[in-house]
């Protein structure tokens, strides 16, 4: 009995030990466990221990662009544009004379953008370098429906143009309030990249009032919205709109050393889009307000320099003289903090929120001057001073049309080439006269056999007109030349 007590207490106390150590070591071991996840190791996982991300969003809590991007794709148009090239109608008498062959001429080139659909009769916002120079352009919708689109006009200052196509009950997309957007917010870029139609990409609102210096034209307006998402060549024109569907921007450029995307791209703002398409459809031209200031950003050294305690806000270095700023009381070494309800922070916010009044406008101009706000009310001008809108729809659409802009004949040019008028071809964009043929310098004498001596007679000669139309005129070198087209 005492050997068998002895058995039996012997196997007791190990057993007794057994499971002692075996609960310590499994203890250890899911405690050892809980570190390594903490690590994100690849070991077994105990019931009671997650990672810290494994329901971060709840399922309703979740970003969904599938709404928006349903809204947005089907307003969203292809727009593919054709290109005449450089043809020599200069008339020679020679080659009259020996029939040495029609003139030469190079064959058509072909390009694409995108464009937005803003209203169910067939508006259409696109960027004013997908189309300029173009002699054809059509869009091609995203159920495959295409249709032929005019100009209705253009704005190379903010790189925008104003297409129409005659159709109506067409989907389109809402403006937005790009005012509203803040810097984070999630965002999605429609177009047709690389001829991939209907894409969408997502990105967030990297910046505002940015200015990347890529447009040339004098006064031009650069205060872009830049976005992280992917926009590559094609996206040009497209709509960039937040997650309820709403138009917030048209893409317009990327930030690239190889052309393609590589990371930031920029939008021109709705507001001043909206701005610039009421313009075009009201008056076939846009009517630029103007401050009359010279600006600046203040930095440090400029802070420094002139004793400036705040850092946002645009510093004013000079006055145009007699110009809107000068008349109202504003002086140099103001500080512009607000225009209207608008806060200027730097000078790109301020050149686009001035942007979208126009010449006759009053507003009231916050400054900062010694210290103090000021509220100084402002009747803003045009580029030349007045308050003068400029000229009435009718005649700017007809001179989009023509794709030409005209100047004065001197009276030295008259004598040299022996004519007694005539209007001379200053510049020249997508338009029917560079698709007929005509270079820039051109005087242009007759319109179907009627004298035209001001850009004004050429309006007149074509308004209401349908058909062909024949233009005589002369070249600075003497050659006399003839070009007929259709309107």
């Amino acid at each position: 009995m005492k050997k068998l007590l002895g058995l039996f207490l012997a196997a007791f106390l190990g057993g007794f030990a057994s499971v002692t150590v075996y609960d310590h070591y499994k203890d250890t071991q899911d405690r050892g466990n809980y570190v390594n996840l903490a690590g994100d190791q690849n070991l077994n996982q105990p019931e009671n221990v997650h990672y810290t991300n494994y329901n971060a969003l709840a399922p309703e809590s979740r970003v969904d662009f599938t709404v928006a991007a349903e809204a947005s794709t089907h307003a969203v148009v292809h727009v593919k544009t054709t290109y005449m090239g450089n043809q020599n109608n200069y008339y020679d008498p020679f080659r009259d004379f020996f029939g040495y062959g029609r003139p030469y001429k190079q064959q058509p080139q072909k390009a694409s953008g995108s464009g937005v659909i803003i209203s169910d009769d067939g508006y259409i916002v696109t960027n004013n370098h997908v189309v300029s120079d173009a002699s054809e352009i059509e869009v091609v919708l995203n159920d495959k429906r295409t249709y032929k689109a005019e100009v209705v006009g253009t704005d190379p200052t903010t790189d925008l143009a104003l297409l129409k196509v005659n159709e109506r009950d067409l989907p389109y997309v809402p403006f937005g309030n790009s005012d509203d957007i803040k810097v984070g917010e999630w965002v999605l870029a429609v177009g047709n990249p690389f001829n991939l139609n209907s894409t969408v990409t997502a990105g967030i609102v990297s910046a505002k009032g940015r200015n990347i210096n890529i447009l040339r034209e004098e006064f031009a307006i650069e205060s872009f919205i830049q976005t992280d998402a992917a926009v590559n060549p094609g996206n040009s024109g497209g709509a960039l709109v937040n997650t309820e569907g709403a138009l917030i921007g048209i893409n317009t450029a990327i930030a690239s050393t190889t052309g393609s995307y590589a990371g930031y791209s920029f939008a021109v703002p709705v507001n001043m889009v909206r701005k610039v398409v009421d313009d075009l459809v009201e008056f076939g031209a846009v009517q630029r307000a103007f401050i009359g200031v010279s600006i600046r950003d203040i930095d440090a050294t400029l802070a420094d320099a002139a004793g400036i305690e705040v850092q946002d806000g645009v510093y004013v270095m000079g006055l145009s003289d007699g110009g809107a700023a000068a008349d109202a009381g504003i002086e140099a070494g103001d500080i512009i903090t607000r225009v209207g309800s608008s806060t200027t922070r730097n000078v790109p916010e301020l050149q686009e929120i001035v942007a979208r009044y126009r010449p006759g406008d009053e507003v009231d101009v916050t400054v900062l001057r010694s210290g103090k706000q000021k509220v100084v009310p402002v009747v803003l001008r045009n580029k030349n001073g007045t308050i003068q809108k400029i000229a009435k729809a009718a005649e700017n659409r007809t001179l989009a049309t023509l794709g030409a802009e005209f100047g004065p004949v001197s009276d030295s040019e008259m004598r040299k080439l022996r004519i007694d008028g005539g209007v001379k071809v200053s510049k020249l964009q997508g338009g029917k006269l560079r698709s007929a043929g005509i270079k820039e310098g051109f005087i242009i004498t007759k319109v179907d056999k009627r004298k035209v001596n001001t850009a004004e007679d050429v309006v007149q000669a074509l308004e209401s007109k349908n058909g062909g139309v024949l233009i005589e005129g002369v070249y600075p070198n003497g050659y006399r030349s003839y070009y007929g087209f259709g309107l």
